[in-house]
């Protein structure tokens, strides 16, 4: 029996703008460092192999991020139920969660493994590249792929650290990954002059070295967690509770609408994409620029959400509603304001931006036209992030699965209405209103959301 707690203490416990931002600013850091690992990866390919290899690289990296991003459920569940764990002080869950997500992760990893040929064929016949880029795509995939089992692993062990609060050491694990990728990358293809199967080769072992390091740090900190528990003889390892058929139900359940939710939202990104390439390569060309920058503010607006995940799962777990209020409020707060900054830093900047990464002069024109669109997806997209944070914390899988097939059901009748197949710029408003759809849909479904959680109080 767990003693109570006392009021000072809960109110130390209680989120803050200070407590989310020194949770946030980690996040946004590790987030911030993925993209820059690319441009290593381009500029070496770039000076020591042909545009071929460059290609290989390209298409390669893109099915992998389309690959894995279907598994980010992994990360959004583990996340959600340690939390709640957490909060309940149930340190035997906080284990089992954790061991639960790497069984489903390893299933899936060795799954990925199997199927690999045939993914590999329908991705490259859905790209439709040339001879030599999908020669360069294959060798690519075929090293990268082994970096499967580790890529997922990994989504559980950050989830575990996001749910228990602990994003420095999420950032340490992200750093060492992005770093020591740097590093192989460059030796492997530059001064062993691997090239392509290089870069794989680099990325693969930093994906097991970021596992190894990681599995420690998780292992450490879960241990420490039991041995603070009165009940110090209970196994750290419970296959029973483990396999617990309705613990393993209800993950399995949840696994199964994010994905459905993540490949939603992949289909609207993948539309979008498609439907720019319709209008020609310009229009094509500034969109893919756009787009970066609202990756770019992404990774800001990213941060504030998973920040919030942690705390409405730890808030939900002690039955605080207090606390729940506290969490939403001023990551809220947090985000709005970080995305009004971001906004207002593309629109006074954009065009210099714009200029520096391209220098054909159609694409900085069409760019700078549809600027203030993006501006305005920015800002408008801070709701869909934090609402999705709130809703991870809380395990609501099912409604965020609702809310994306209701967003992109939305996003393809404003297509319909605005006549986005006829004009970019309706296209753009059709894309904000699927953003705005995504945070709406969540936003309706919120007060019902926390009336359910707390209506024993």
């Amino acid at each position: 029996m767990i003693a109570p707690t006392s009021n000072s203490a809960l109110d130390r416990n209680t989120p803050s703008r200070q407590s989310i931002w020194r949770l946030a600013w980690p996040i946004i850091l590790a987030n911030c460092a993925a993209p820059l690992l690319g441009l290593v990866d381009t500029a070496v390919i770039g000076n020591i192999g042909a545009a071929s290899d460059l290609g290989g690289i390209a298409l390669g990296a893109l099915i992998f991020s389309f690959l894995f991003w279907a598994f980010g459920f992994l990360r959004m569940s583990t996340s959600g139920f340690v939390a709640q764990a957490a909060g309940a002080a149930d340190r035997a869950e906080e284990r089992a969660v954790f061991q639960r997500g790497c069984l489903i992760a390893t299933i899936l990893a060795v799954a990925i493994l199997l199927l690999q040929w045939p993914v590999l064929m329908a991705a490259l016949h859905v790209l439709d590249a040339s001879f030599a880029v999908e020669s360069a795509t294959a060798s690519y995939f075929h090293i990268r792929i082994w970096s499967a089992p580790a890529s997922l692993l990994n989504y559980v062990l950050i989830g575990v650290l996001i749910g228990l609060g602990r994003s420095r050491q999420m950032l340490l694990i992200q750093l060492l990954l992005n770093i020591s990728n740097l590093i192989f990358d460059v030796y492997f293809a530059a001064v062993l002059g691997w090239g392509v199967r290089g870069i794989a080769m680099g990325t693969v072992l930093a994906e097991w070295l970021a596992l190894v390091v990681g599995l420690a740090l998780v292992m450490r900190l879960l241990r420490q967690r039991h041995s603070q528990k009165h009940n110090v003889a209970e196994e750290f390892w419970s296959w029973p509770r483990i396999l617990n058929r309705s613990a393993m139900l209800k993950s399995l359940s949840a696994n199964r609408d994010l994905m459905i939710r993540t490949l939603l939202m992949l289909a609207a990104f993948a539309w979008f994409t498609n439907q720019s390439a319709c209008y020609g390569d310009v229009v094509l060309a500034s969109n893919h620029i756009l787009l970066q920058f609202i990756s770019f503010s992404a990774f800001f607006l990213d941060g504030f959400a998973l920040a919030a995940e942690g705390q409405i799962g730890r808030a939900l777990g002690a039955k605080r509603a207090s606390a729940f209020d506290a969490a939403v409020r001023y990551s809220t707060e947090l985000a709005a304001f970080t995305a009004l900054i971001l906004a207002s830093v593309l629109w006074f900047f954009g065009p210099h931006t714009i200029a520096l990464l391209t220098n054909l002069q159609g694409v900085r024109l069409s760019a700078t036209e549809l600027l203030p669109f993006a501006c305005v997806y920015v800002l408008v997209s801070f709701a869909a992030f934090q609402l999705d944070g709130i809703f991870i914390g809380a395990s609501q899988a099912r409604s965020m699965r609702n809310a994306s097939l209701a967003s992109v059901l939305g996003f393809a009748l404003a297509v319909n209405v605005m006549g986005a197949e006829a004009s970019v710029i309706a296209l753009w408003l059709a894309f904000i209103a699927y953003v705005l759809l995504r945070g709406l849909s969540l936003a309706v479904a919120y007060p019902s959301l926390r009336k359910r959680l707390f209506e024993e109080h």
